[in-house]
């Protein structure tokens, strides 16, 4: 009896406290969901493992449950697509650098090489033979420059040769025609005398 006395009065002292405070505290209203529980647990008394609770303050944070339930899932909804997002570009990104390492790879191999008529070969090799076909284009010209000189210099010594050749023959030739002219001068006076003087005995 005393029990459903006690029972029958914290119900009326509810009802009169709900009727008296009909405007929400400010705690449910913009209060957190912890806040909200422990305002609830704090203002409520527990009787035979019954708690006795406003109807407009359970609904408020029934709702304002609710609404947090339904903000964490759209919020986990967008990390879920961020997640994907990033996951995606993760992926673009290490197949960016795997081609990245790739080609640091084939430049590491062939940074001491040179492809040379779609052969590679070692840049020391390369440098060797370039040089060595140098040195002997050098030679060869150098070779080609001294014969070039001692053929021009012969060619002048033979030209200069010619020349006074021609003057000794010149001088030969006409020698030979004023010595010729002279024997036939004389010859014809020869002529000249021995007729004279058949003609004289006669």
């Amino acid at each position: 009896m005393l029990k459903l006395y006690l029972l029958t009065v914290i119900i009326l002292a509810t009802t009169l406290r709900s009727n008296c405070q009909s405007s929400l505290p400010e705690v449910l209203e913009q209060g957190t969901i912890p806040e909200q529980l422990k305002y609830i647990e704090d203002r409520t008394r527990i009787y035979e493992n019954y708690r006795a609770i406003r109807e407009d303050m359970y609904q408020k944070v029934s709702r304002n449950t609710l609404d947090s339930l339904a903000k964490a899932k759209n919020n986990i909804k967008k990390l879920a697509a961020q997640t994907s997002i990033l996951e995606n570009r993760i992926d673009s990104l290490n197949k960016k650098m795997e081609a990245s390492d790739n080609k640091l790879a084939e430049a590491t191999r062939t940074k001491d090489s040179i492809r040379v008529l779609g052969m590679e070969v070692n840049k020391v090799t390369y440098n060797a033979v370039m040089w060595t076909l140098l040195a002997a284009f050098l030679f060869l010209l150098l070779i080609g420059l001294m014969s070039f000189r001692r053929n021009r210099t012969v060619t002048l010594r033979t030209k200069k040769d010619l020349e006074e050749l021609k003057e000794e023959f010149e001088e030969y030739r006409q020698k030979t025609r004023l010595e010729r002219e002279r024997v036939n001068r004389e010859h014809f006076n020869e002529i000249k005398k021995l007729k004279g003087g058949g003609s004289a005995r006669g």
